[in-house]
C-alpha cells in the first residue's frame, strides 16, 4: 500500500483498507461488510455483487437505494494501487451514474 500515491491521487490522505474509499460506501455500509467479516479491498474485490445485495439487505429496506455493481471493481483498483484510474472512473461516475 503506497499511501503517498494514493494521496496524491486523491488529495487527501487514504487509509489501507477503508471500504469507504469506493463510490456508494459510506460509514454504515462500511459496518455492514465489516459486520460480515469482510474488510479489506482485496476481500470486497473478490466477491461477487449479488453478495454484495446480500450484505445490503442485512441493513435493512433503506438500503436498497444503493447499486453496488461497481464496488467489488472499484476495491480492485485500490487493492491494485491503481489510484489514478480509480479516481478517474469516480470523477466519471459520480454517486455511480454515468
Amino acid at each position: 500500500f503506497d499511501a503517498a500515491a494514493a494521496k496524491v491521487a486523491f488529495g487527501k490522505r487514504v487509509k489501507q483498507d477503508a471500504l469507504k474509499l469506493v463510490e456508494g460506501i459510506g460509514p454504515k455500509i462500511e459496518g455492514l461488510f465489516h459486520a460480515v467479516d469482510l474488510k479489506t479491498w482485496k476481500a470486497l474485490s473478490e466477491i461477487s455483487v449479488d453478495k454484495c445485495q446480500e450484505v445490503l439487505k442485512s441493513g435493512g429496506d433503506r438500503y436498497r437505494i444503493h447499486d453496488p455493481s461497481s464496488w467489488p471493481m472499484q476495491a480492485k483498483m485500490a487493492y491494485e494501487g491503481k489510484w489514478k484510474d480509480l479516481v478517474k472512473w469516480q470523477d466519471d461516475h459520480k454517486g455511480g451514474k454515468f
